[in-house]
């Protein structure tokens, strides 16, 4: 069965992520690829987390490719999809995540490696960031229209759809914008992004396995599998971070699984904890300058001790794995009612 071959390649990208963690950790170490710690987060993340290897994240990149396209080879092999026949649509649409998801991680390299090779807070700069993001996003699109893969529709629950016409693709591309760069901040404390992310492909899984997209179930299973692999490394006190690399990575797979199982809106409620995270800055951002002109001072109200939310936690008292443990159970809520829904709209 199809789903035995998911279940391995999960098993197997835990398993390699894991032992790459063994050899990768000492090269960072030996190549003094240290995080240099932004001087907006907290203070003590400055003691005691500088200089902790980061880009970690090249571990679960390498582990879920290698088992992503080993699970897709063995599938076509074994006869359970036929993908270059019946099934060559959906090959088309999950190879194109699966290559966005690695384009981002690659974005994220770069700006890991500029970090650590010059030694400063900021790689990229905003608009380069952007304006790569924008081009990789535009190719995956592109990739799909070109294939006459081409969706315009959103799909609710109770059957509601709302075909956007050509608007599906900037509104959507904004959409995938946003939720990378959130899944991106999320990765601001140990483990946290990790186990989030872990939650966040369990449930589509769920969902893929629901819809009968074999390709869609068996990125989801590797990239989970990955995450739970690197967690053995990065939960608090985590040995090694992800850095850009693995979250634009994450940040790839979570948009790569949402668009192509064609449930964007299932999305939205699977990714809450990341949309969440990203809002928090958003609105802490827009009250201050508010305030700032109202007030007619230097210095606006902030709504929280500090952004992304999960900070202003940190800054309340909260352990690091407190946050882990209340942030997943509240993703597994929110992943929990996206898979019932999944379950009235195709179950």
């Amino acid at each position: 069965m199809a789903i035995w071959t998911s279940v391995f390649a999960a098993i197997a990208a835990f398993v390699i992520t894991w032992l790459l963690g063994f050899w990768l950790i000492p090269l960072l170490h030996k190549l003094k690829y240290g995080q240099t710690i932004l001087d907006i987060g907290p203070k003590w993340h400055k003691e005691k987390k500088q200089g902790t290897p980061t880009m970690g994240g090249i571990a679960f990149i390498i582990a879920t490719a290698v088992c992503f396209a080993v699970g897709m080879a063995v599938l076509g092999a074994t006869g359970e999809v036929d993908w270059f026949g019946a099934d060559k649509s959906e090959f088309i649409k999950t190879t194109a995540g699966a290559v966005m998801a690695l384009l981002f991680g690659f974005m994220g390299f770069l700006d890991d490696y500029i970090k650590v090779a010059k030694k400063r807070n900021e790689g990229l700069s905003p608009m380069q960031k952007i304006i790569f993001q924008v081009m990789i996003i535009a190719a995956y699109f592109a990739t799909l229209y070109v294939s006459g893969l081409s969706r315009t529709t959103i799909v609710f629950p109770g059957g509601l759809q709302w075909n956007m016409g050509l608007f599906y693709y900037p509104v959507m591309g904004v959409g995938i914008l946003y939720l990378v760069n959130a899944v991106n901040l999320t990765d601001g404390i140990d483990g946290l992004c990790g186990s989030v992310t872990v939650v966040y492909t369990a449930v589509f899984a769920v969902i893929a396995g629901l819809i009968g997209m074999h390709g869609e179930r068996l990125l989801a299973f590797c990239a989970g599998g990955a995450c739970v692999g690197f967690l053995m490394w990065n939960f608090p006190p985590a040995k090694v971070f992800m850095g850009d690399t693995g979250s634009m990575f994450l940040g790839g797979i979570v948009c790569a699984l949402g668009v192509g199982c064609g449930v964007e809106f299932l999305m939205v409620i699977a990714a809450m904890i990341y949309v969440l995270e990203a809002l928090s800055v958003v609105i802490q951002s827009t009250v201050f300058k508010i305030t700032k002109r109202i007030y007619h001072t230097t210095e606006g109200k902030r709504l929280f001790k500090m952004t992304p939310i999960h900070h202003h936690f940190e800054l309340s008292g909260w352990s690091e794995i407190k946050i882990d443990a209340v942030f997943t159970a509240a993703a597994a809520g929110f992943g929990l009612l996206a898979a019932v829904l999944a379950f009235g709209m195709f179950g």
